[in-house]
């Protein structure tokens, strides 16, 4: 285990900013930062990045948290390992603490696959430059192509030997286990129980993923006699940490300048990446001969809205171009296609051309996707009318899949000039497949949603906010379901913020509660998280009480609930938050001690995320007497009267009890029990009525 201590050096060090930075772009909103969310379809930017708070949050599907949580979404990392991960990036030794054997066995498996790669690659690497074969075939390839070495360098490019055991012996000689050799592809195994090396021979290329770590491998054979190329590539198999179709080849070395350049081109091969980073256009990433996909398309728009797509100007390329646009339009990309003179392909024309001359023919040649595919189809169709009508309506459907409407008029107009034809007509068209489109959208996100809910278990969901009964902002009370996918942009959102904010100074919330439970339940559980909410964000902070004697004193917000809730034989029905609300008291005369650190840090993953999500809530303080309360006056204001409605609903729980126990028979025929079953009912009464009377007082914040 990592000490707490080490815990929060990390935590502390891990600039939730600059970590967030490494897979979206984000830009300044208010006090804080906006991008689009990386863990779900998003169009609209909703994930907002507080630097105070050190928290993330996707207000649409709801995930975030801080750095730490961050990772281990992004990279499907466990605690311990995300941990290590912000450690390594921010240069702060951990020292362990020893681990369960089934913490040793969890971490294990994802950092020995990611241990191995790295290694592979450096030894790929120094044997291509340091071995006699290594100069002679790998590296005289990669000469021959124009490749220098500082882009060699840049890719980590390297060569394994042709000898079947090469590479593998060395590792086991290292101390890598077999198994991950295995699991990452570096080596297959025979019926018999042997292994060999996958990529002998082969010029190598790693897959580096966005987050700079080594995923995969893919190696180019190589013909030692005569120098000749065969275009047969070898990739390593998808593995735990490995899936081909969720990766872009370059996009680590390119997300920066992407996101600089607010654009990204798009090519097929390994040597094309390579040789247009040699011509200074770094912002290029390659699909390397899979079919371009909606998760490519998603991590791609986390930095950009706009992509070139720079393919042969042969048919293949021709073909290449076109099959992509439709899922990039969808996206809500903005789609340009660069057809090369014939003969060339994106290596061989940067060799031909510095950057800026590049750019310069980018800029006079690459066409609008509409242009691109009406003036295509219409060379295809000639004069043939039927033909005709056939490409219209591909274009037409094209044009329907893109998100924005004003977009999608545009192109419509354009279309129509093009073809000659009465725009009404095509817009007719447009808006009738854009209405299948999103028929069809709404009834596999309402499928998905469904489905979720099963498996969540969930009967209802329950919204609560600090104000009133029903909730702010145009949330829905009984049937919020943020936790679930979003709907398509095209079915208007309800604003959970104002724009150009994320995370409101001011602000304090709650989120659907999900359980099995019974409403009822569901209502004491909602109450114990807005008061955990202020416990979190303000546990340790001094408030004006009483002692028994009724003696002014001061105590922290924290004891103050615990003390209050003791009072009257009070637990708290949440395990969880009753767990939160005990460790922070027990804790909370330390010097230095701040709740929402403290909780935000633990190394309790369920504690810590819960901490996340209650400091980044969105709802606001009651803004009641504002003219005459400072905020930490409302704020105790809104703890006292928190207190009051959570007594005041077991209070109702246990009369509604009472008067169904007045109609079980056994109660009914036995005067005793009536009696003092109306006798606790007229006690309840009592007590709502001196909590409606302590609603007027408050306790005021020091």
């Amino acid at each position: 285990m990592i000490p707490q201590s080490t815990i929060d050096r990390i935590v502390d060090a891990a600039n939730i900013v600059d970590v967030v930075s490494d897979y979206v772009t984000l830009r300044r909103a208010g006090a804080s930062y906006k991008g689009l969310c990386p863990f779900h379809d998003d169009k609209t930017p909703s994930f907002s990045v507080s630097p105070a708070r050190g928290v993330c949050k996707c207000f649409s599907c709801g995930k975030g948290g801080n750095s730490v949580h961050f990772i281990m979404e992004m990279e499907q990392m466990s605690y311990v390992e995300a941990l290590k991960h912000l450690a390594k990036k921010y240069g702060i030794p951990v020292e362990e603490e020893e681990m369960t054997d089934e913490q040793r066995q969890r971490m294990n498996e994802r950092e020995s696959m990611f241990a191995v790669n790295e290694w592979a690659a450096k030894y790929f690497s120094q044997t291509m430059m340091n071995n006699q074969d290594g100069r002679a075939i790998g590296l005289a390839y990669f000469r021959s192509r124009g490749f220098r070495d500082d882009i060699i360098a840049k890719f980590r490019l390297g060569f394994c030997l042709d000898a079947p055991t090469a590479m593998s012996d060395e590792a086991k000689a290292k101390g890598y286990n077999e198994k991950y050799l295995i699991d990452t592809g570096l080596c297959v195994k025979r019926d018999n129980g042997t292994i060999y090396d996958r990529f002998r021979g082969r010029a190598m290329f790693p897959w580096v993923a966005v987050n700079g770590k080594v995923v995969a491998f893919g190696g180019r054979v190589l013909d030692a006699r005569t120098k000749g190329v065969s275009q047969k590539y070898v990739n390593s198999p998808d593995s735990l940490i490995y899936h081909k179709a969720n990766e872009l080849y370059g996009i680590f070395q390119a997300k920066k300048q992407i996101a600089k350049e607010d654009m990204v081109y798009m090519v097929e091969g390994y040597t094309d990446v390579l040789a247009m980073h040699q011509c200074g256009i770094e912002n290029v990433v390659a699909n390397s001969g899979t079919a371009l996909n909606e998760a490519q398309i998603h991590l791609l728009h986390r930095f950009t809205n706009n992509i070139t797509l720079l393919y042969d100007g042969d048919e293949a390329g021709i073909h290449a171009a076109t099959r992509s646009t439709d899922m990039l339009l969808a996206e809500g990309m903005n789609v340009k296609i660069l057809l090369l003179p014939d003969g060339d392909d994106p290596d061989s024309f940067s060799r031909k051309h510095n950057a800026q001359e590049f750019k310069e023919y980018v800029a006079a040649h690459q066409t609008d996707f509409i242009l691109f595919k009406t003036n295509l189809l219409l060379k295809d169709a000639q004069r043939d009318p039927i033909k005709r009508a056939q490409l219209t309506e591909d274009i037409v459907k094209s044009i329907a899949v893109i998100p924005d409407e004003i977009i999608r008029s545009t192109y419509v107009h354009e279309c129509a000039e093009i073809l000659n034809m009465d725009e009404a007509i095509l817009m007719r068209g447009a808006n009738k497949n854009r209405a299948a489109i999103l028929e069809n959208m709404k009834k596999e996100a309402q499928r998905e949603r469904e489905r979720q809910a099963r498996l969540l278990g969930a009967e209802q969901t329950v919204t609560t906010d600090l104000n009133s009964p029903s909730p702010m902002d145009g949330e829905s009370s009984a049937t919020d379901s943020s936790h679930l996918p979003p709907l398509p942009d095209d079915i208007p959102p309800s604003e959970a913020l104002p724009a150009g904010e994320g995370f409101p100074d001011s602000t304090i919330s709650t989120t659907p509660i999900i359980t099995k439970q019974h409403q009822s339940e569901q209502r004491f559980i909602g109450l114990e998280r807005l008061m955990m909410v202020l416990v979190t964000r303000y546990g340790e902070r001094l408030i004006d009480g009483e002692d028994g004697n009724g003696n002014p004193i001061q105590i922290a917000l924290a004891d103050y609930v615990q003390g209050d809730l003791a009072f009257d034989g009070i637990e708290l029905r949440s395990p969880l938050y009753a767990k939160m609300l005990a460790l922070t008291c027990q804790h909370v005369h330390e010097e230095g001690f701040i709740a929402s650190k403290f909780l935000l840090n633990n190394q309790d993953e369920d504690i810590s995320r819960e901490a996340a999500d209650l400091i980044s809530d969105r709802y606001q303080l009651s803004k009641g007497n504002q003219m005459t309360q400072t905020e930490d006056e409302r704020m105790g204001t809104e703890l006292n009267r928190l207190l009051i409605d959570y007594k005041n609903a077991i209070v109702e729980e246990e009369l509604k009890q009472c008067n169904a126990d007045l109609t079980r028979p056994e109660v009914k025929e036995d005067i005793n029990k009536t009696l003092d079953t109306m006798r606790r009912i007229k006690e309840l009464g009592e007590i709502q009525r001196q909590l409606a009377k302590m609603l007027g007082d408050r306790v005021v914040v020091k």
